[in-house]
């Protein structure tokens, strides 16, 4: 198992949110020791001169094969937060995705890989399950609440 620390600089990120059923697309983020200790929703780092609409239809299209369309305006998101120690500090455009039709049908969860061959388990959680004690939590911090109060799918 290959471990994961932030980048010693800010990211500039797009993630997409994906809705079956009210529950929303996320890939689960683990500890050193392989427990899983969160979710988040798929996306990236947005490449230099790329905007985050192009950025966010590239990464779905490199993680899951499936050309995307985004379905709302993006929400702006700072996330600073510590994981294993090290400190990370994102921007985030955050943005509803739809799937092609058909795509992942029947499938509770999605395996994929990510450039650095790091094996990835996306699965379809319901909010009311996430940021409760002894579960494991949405990220970035504080997405659930802003979910909530922007009227999205969560019911």
């Amino acid at each position: 198992m290959s471990t994961w620390r932030p980048h010693p600089r800010i990211r500039v990120v797009a993630i997409g949110l994906h809705w079956r059923d009210g529950r929303l697309l996320a890939a689960e983020v683990r500890d050193d020791a392989g427990r899983i200790k969160g979710v988040r929703p798929l996306g990236g780092e947005i490449e230099f001169g790329e905007s985050w609409h192009a950025a966010l239809v590239r990464e779905f299209n490199e993680e899951l094969g499936i050309d995307v369309t985004i379905a709302s305006e993006p929400l702006l998101l700072e996330n600073i937060f510590v994981h294993e120690g090290s400190t990370g500090h994102e921007v985030m455009f955050v943005a509803e995705v739809a799937f092609p039709e058909g795509a992942f049908a029947g499938q509770d969860r999605i395996d994929f890989r990510e450039d650095n061959g790091e094996e990835i388990v996306a699965r379809w959680f319901d909010l009311a399950d996430l940021d409760l004690d002894g579960g494991p939590s949405l990220y970035p911090t504080g997405l659930k609440d802003v979910l909530r109060g922007n009227g999205y799918k969560t019911n």
